[in-house]
């Protein structure tokens, strides 16, 4: 059978399923090439980011559709969300900047119930980006989880990761203003919008300060490190926005946790340099694939851990 019809096959075998929220529908697209095959629950990253891996600030292509394609390739099942206030789940919330970490874990326990309720015994959760801090609060309490998959996450606070991006982008003034702001979110204390410079008004947007201030409590090495089940870290080594460094650490901290390293891919799983500009250019251009190594990876875990 070739690749291009199972493609076509996973298609017609996804269909749209939805769970209650808060004051809406949770939405969410459900993927299986098999009734008894392995589910993955894809938790997505920072932002908008749809079910599909877009963001209107400027990420196109379906790097999550097509990540459930190549899954689904392979025997795995998808589960691709929608979050909390955004997209399909608009409704479940009224402000979707109201939304805190612990909020989007009650989110995925609800997801878990309801796979369960279809014959599921446990899903994999597989967080990127932000959404890998999300899975690692999630299974704390690991009922229903088979195991975690954690793609380009951070493993350092929120507070360290930007200091890191912003640090070689600013000039030293600008970043000294910046860094001032982020030690007044990890006070908790809010940041007044006139003490920043215009150009990193939208980082520090008041709406969304509770939700930073609410995200940087969380140390992800230190929730990998009270993690019991089986733990697959994955990172690109150009991504230039979470690092080698940090998949080392999520590694370190969970014994028996198994790292893979894949060369030449970024934070959107594409093929890019290491130059910021032509990375970033990569987020645009939704005619590179996402790379299959990711797929196989997943698919290699899951199928072993079973």
């Amino acid at each position: 059978m070739s690749p291009l019809f199972l493609l076509a096959a996973a298609a017609l075998a996804s269909s749209e399923v939805a769970i209650p929220g808060p004051r809406g529908p949770l939405a969410a697209t459900l993927t299986e090439p098999s009734k008894n095959a392995p589910v993955v629950l894809l938790i997505p990253g920072s932002g908008p980011t749809d079910r599909n891996g877009d963001n209107p600030a400027g990420v196109s292509g379906g790097v999550y559709r097509q990540l459930s394609q190549l899954l689904a390739t392979r025997g795995i099942a998808t589960l691709r969300i929608d979050k909390r206030g955004m997209f399909g789940s608009k409704s479940a919330i009224a402000d979707a900047n109201a939304v805190r970490i612990a909020d989007y874990v009650a989110d995925v326990r609800g997801w878990t119930t309801f796979l369960q309720a279809r014959g599921k015994r446990c899903l994999w959760l597989a967080g990127h980006s932000e959404g890998g801090i999300v899975a690692l609060a999630a299974a704390q309490q690991p009922t229903g989880i088979c195991g975690l998959i954690l793609l380009a996450a951070p493993g350092r606070p929120l507070a360290a990761v930007l200091r890191a991006q912003l640090k070689p982008q600013l000039p030293p003034a600008m970043f000294a203003s910046a860094d001032a702001a982020i030690a007044s979110l990890e006070r908790r204390q809010r940041v007044d919008p006139a003490s920043v410079p215009a150009p990193l008004a939208q980082l520090f947007n008041p709406a969304v300060q509770p939700y930073l201030i609410d995200l940087m409590a969380y140390d992800p090495a230190a929730l990998a490190s009270k993690i019991r089940p089986p733990m697959l870290i994955i990172q690109g080594e150009t991504d230039i926005q979470v690092g080698v460094a940090d998949a080392r650490l999520l590694a370190a901290a969970r014994p028996g946790a198994k790292l893979a390293l894949i060369p030449g891919i970024n934070h959107l799983w594409r093929r890019a340099p290491l130059d910021p500009a032509a990375n970033a250019a990569t987020y645009r251009n939704a005619s590179i694939p996402v790379d299959p190594a990711v797929a196989a990876a997943i698919a290699a875990f899951v199928k072993a851990k079973r």
